[in-house]
């Protein structure tokens, strides 16, 4: 692939499909919609009700955050750990170096700004519905060696 392409797409960008099992999970269970309205694809986690659950990961002493390939086929396992639907993936590499994208799901997002001359990356993982954005923490860890790992959640639209 072109070290210069922009725009990657999987579906393209219409409905995504309604046949993917719902997967539940301890911490994130999808919340029941209100009684007379509409399903939001609001979760719950751990016995918070929001619209979805942000994780931001620092990754330090990281390595491959110059490789724009590796970078989206760790993006696209991302998606397949998380059971997200990938809409599509825009990425840019940078001269002399860097790489700056997202994967942009059904359920959101899901960020990466590389730093490759200093080892460290900075992603945002946000996910509503079903979708676990825990599980990148792992794929991230293991894809680009790093050697610290720092996460941070937020949980979005605690008060909507």
């Amino acid at each position: 692939m072109a070290q210069n392409a922009l725009l990657r797409s999987v579906k393209g960008l219409g409905v995504p499909g309604t046949a993917r099992p719902e997967v539940k999970k301890a911490k994130l269970k999808v919340a029941p919609p209100p009684v007379g309205e509409r399903y939001d694809h609001f979760a719950v986690r751990n016995g918070v009700r929001c619209a979805g659950t942000h994780l931001i990961i620092d990754l330090h002493g990281a390595k491959r955050l110059n490789d724009i390939e590796h970078i989206e086929a760790t993006l696209r396992r991302c998606v397949d750990a998380a059971k997200a639907t990938l809409l599509h993936i825009h990425l840019h590499h940078f001269q002399p170096s860097g790489v700056s994208g997202v994967a942009v799901l059904a359920e959101s997002h899901i960020s990466i700004h590389t730093w490759p001359e200093v080892g460290y990356a900075a992603l945002d993982v946000f996910m509503c519905g079903s979708a676990d954005p825990d599980a990148c923490v792992p794929v991230l860890c293991e894809a680009f060696s790093a050697k610290r790992v720092g996460v941070n959640e937020l949980l979005r639209g605690q008060d909507a």
